[in-house]
């Protein structure tokens, strides 16, 4: 069963072990909605991915805490949903009915699985097409969007969303449900 199958089965259930997975996962992956008592491992997981995320793109100068960010960017505005690593939150994503707003990953587990699981869970409990954005100069984020079927819409330059005094480049991506070149019905 690949990744996406797997995760295609969890659309009606509030936990899924992604144990089977074999190569994908190393280790036993679990799904499953935020609870309050996450807040502190969501909060050490973005604070850090998000200073990764700044080295390469604007700069660690424009970083803001989960903290000061979750309300005014509307983490809480849809679903979320956390990774668990052997009992421990490793990642967690948002997204509402069309959109993919945030998806960290613990720096300890960059690579390993967490955020391509995150990520197929969250479309497939989508409704529509799906949009994100990405900062240019983060390559690793933007490799896992169009490795699963994203595609850059464009390139916009303007201000850092939370944090607007800082000038900032980013992608806007878009997962169509139905392949741009499928033909119509």
């Amino acid at each position: 069963m690949t990744a996406r199958e797997m995760t295609a089965v969890s659309i009606n259930t509030t936990s899924l072990s992604l144990a089977s997975m074999g190569t994908t996962a190393r280790s036993s992956l679990t799904l499953r909605l935020y609870e309050p008592t996450d807040w502190t491992a969501i909060s050490s997981i973005h604070d850090a991915s998000r200073l990764d995320e700044l080295r390469a793109s604007v700069g660690v100068e424009a970083f803001l805490s989960l903290a000061q960010t979750a309300e005014s960017e509307g983490l809480f505005d849809g679903e979320v949903w956390v990774a668990e690593r052997n009992g421990r939150v490793v990642g967690f994503v948002a997204f509402t009915r069309d959109e993919l707003t945030w998806l960290y990953t613990d720096p300890a587990h960059y690579r390993r699985g967490v955020g391509r699981t995150l990520l197929l869970h969250a479309l497939t409990r989508c409704e529509a097409d799906v949009s994100t954005e990405v900062l240019v100069g983060n390559e690793p984020a933007l490799a896992l969007y169009l490795s699963v079927g994203f595609r850059v819409l464009k390139k916009v330059d303007g201000k850092l969303t939370g944090n607007e005094q800082f000038a900032a480049s980013g992608y806007v991506l878009q997962y169509s449900r139905v392949p741009a070149n499928a033909p119509t019905a």
